[in-house]
Protein backbone atom coordinates (compact mmCIF):
# COMPACT_ATOMS: atom_id res chain seq x y z
CA UNK A 1 0.00 0.00 0.00
CA UNK A 2 1.36 3.38 -1.02
CA UNK A 3 1.89 5.79 1.83
CA UNK A 4 3.10 9.40 1.78
CA UNK A 5 4.18 11.12 4.98
CA UNK A 6 4.80 14.88 4.93
CA UNK A 7 6.81 16.79 7.52
CA UNK A 8 8.48 20.15 8.03
CA UNK A 9 5.52 22.50 8.21
CA UNK A 10 5.12 25.14 10.88
CA UNK A 11 4.79 28.81 11.72
CA UNK A 12 7.29 31.19 10.12
CA UNK A 13 7.56 34.95 9.78
CA UNK A 14 7.28 36.64 6.37
CA UNK A 15 10.59 36.39 4.56
CA UNK A 16 11.50 33.20 6.38
CA UNK A 17 12.17 29.70 5.09
CA UNK A 18 10.88 26.18 5.59
CA UNK A 19 11.80 22.83 4.09
CA UNK A 20 9.06 20.28 3.57
CA UNK A 21 9.80 16.59 3.19
CA UNK A 22 7.66 13.77 1.89
CA UNK A 23 8.70 10.19 2.54
CA UNK A 24 7.07 7.62 0.29
CA UNK A 25 6.70 3.89 0.71
CA UNK A 26 4.91 0.97 -0.91
CA UNK A 27 5.61 1.77 -4.57
CA UNK A 28 8.15 2.17 -7.37
CA UNK A 29 8.68 5.88 -6.81
CA UNK A 30 11.92 6.18 -8.72
CA UNK A 31 10.01 6.34 -12.02
CA UNK A 32 6.95 8.26 -10.85
CA UNK A 33 6.22 11.96 -10.81
CA UNK A 34 6.23 13.49 -7.34
CA UNK A 35 4.57 16.79 -6.57
CA UNK A 36 3.39 19.32 -4.04
CA UNK A 37 0.00 21.02 -3.90
CA UNK A 38 -1.49 23.42 -1.37
CA UNK A 39 -4.93 24.40 -0.24
CA UNK A 40 -5.86 27.48 1.72
CA UNK A 41 -9.19 27.75 3.59
CA UNK A 42 -12.03 28.42 1.18
CA UNK A 43 -9.86 27.91 -1.88
CA UNK A 44 -9.29 25.10 -4.33
CA UNK A 45 -6.25 22.87 -4.16
CA UNK A 46 -3.54 24.36 -6.35
CA UNK A 47 -0.37 23.07 -7.95
CA UNK A 48 2.90 24.22 -6.37
CA UNK A 49 5.66 22.08 -7.85
CA UNK A 50 6.46 18.70 -9.37
CA UNK A 51 9.58 16.78 -10.25
CA UNK A 52 10.03 13.96 -12.74
CA UNK A 53 12.03 10.79 -12.21
CA UNK A 54 14.95 12.49 -14.00
CA UNK A 55 14.65 15.42 -11.57
CA UNK A 56 13.23 17.87 -14.09
CA UNK A 57 11.40 20.47 -11.98
CA UNK A 58 8.12 22.25 -12.68
CA UNK A 59 7.06 25.20 -10.54
CA UNK A 60 3.95 27.34 -10.39
CA UNK A 61 4.53 30.93 -11.44
CA UNK A 62 3.55 32.11 -7.96
CA UNK A 63 6.52 30.34 -6.38
CA UNK A 64 9.20 30.53 -9.07
CA UNK A 65 12.37 32.08 -7.76
CA UNK A 66 11.38 31.33 -4.15
CA UNK A 67 10.68 27.59 -3.97
CA UNK A 68 12.84 24.68 -5.08
CA UNK A 69 11.78 21.05 -5.49
CA UNK A 70 14.18 18.14 -5.32
CA UNK A 71 14.06 14.39 -4.82
CA UNK A 72 16.24 11.59 -3.51
CA UNK A 73 15.22 8.39 -5.26
CA UNK A 74 17.39 6.27 -2.97
CA UNK A 75 15.33 7.50 -0.03
CA UNK A 76 11.98 7.72 -1.88
CA UNK A 77 11.76 11.28 -0.62
CA UNK A 78 10.79 14.59 -2.23
CA UNK A 79 11.63 17.98 -0.75
CA UNK A 80 10.20 21.45 -1.11
CA UNK A 81 12.55 24.24 -0.06
CA UNK A 82 10.52 27.38 0.51
CA UNK A 83 12.32 30.72 0.82
CA UNK A 84 11.09 34.32 1.03
CA UNK A 85 7.78 33.10 2.35
CA UNK A 86 4.76 35.37 2.12
CA UNK A 87 1.48 35.38 4.08
CA UNK A 88 -0.28 34.23 0.91
CA UNK A 89 1.78 31.02 1.04
CA UNK A 90 -0.19 30.01 4.13
CA UNK A 91 -1.95 26.72 3.37
CA UNK A 92 -2.08 23.02 3.99
CA UNK A 93 0.63 21.52 1.80
CA UNK A 94 0.10 18.09 0.28
CA UNK A 95 2.55 15.66 -1.23
CA UNK A 96 1.24 13.69 -4.20
CA UNK A 97 2.46 11.00 -6.57
CA UNK A 98 1.47 10.36 -10.17
CA UNK A 99 2.22 6.95 -11.66
CA UNK A 100 3.62 8.51 -14.81
CA UNK A 101 6.83 9.86 -16.27
CA UNK A 102 5.07 13.07 -17.26
CA UNK A 103 4.26 16.17 -15.28
CA UNK A 104 0.80 17.58 -14.61
CA UNK A 105 -0.65 20.51 -12.68
CA UNK A 106 -4.08 18.91 -12.25
CA UNK A 107 -4.83 17.32 -8.88
CA UNK A 108 -7.06 14.75 -10.60
CA UNK A 109 -4.02 13.36 -12.46
CA UNK A 110 -2.32 12.30 -9.23
CA UNK A 111 -2.88 8.85 -7.81
CA UNK A 112 -1.78 9.05 -4.18
CA UNK A 113 -1.86 11.80 -1.58
CA UNK A 114 -0.45 12.48 1.84
CA UNK A 115 -2.40 13.90 4.76
CA UNK A 116 -0.83 17.34 4.48
CA UNK A 117 1.38 19.56 6.61
CA UNK A 118 0.34 23.06 7.68
CA UNK A 119 2.43 26.06 6.70
CA UNK A 120 1.53 29.37 8.32
CA UNK A 121 3.34 32.58 7.39
CA UNK A 122 2.56 35.33 9.85
CA UNK A 123 4.24 37.97 11.96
Amino acid sequence: QVQLIESGGGLVQPGGSLRLSCAASGGTFSTWLMGWFRQAPGKEREFVAAITWKSAPYLADTVKGRFTISRDNAKNTVYLQMNSLKPEDTALYYCAVRRSLWSSVRPSDYDYWGQGTQVTVSS
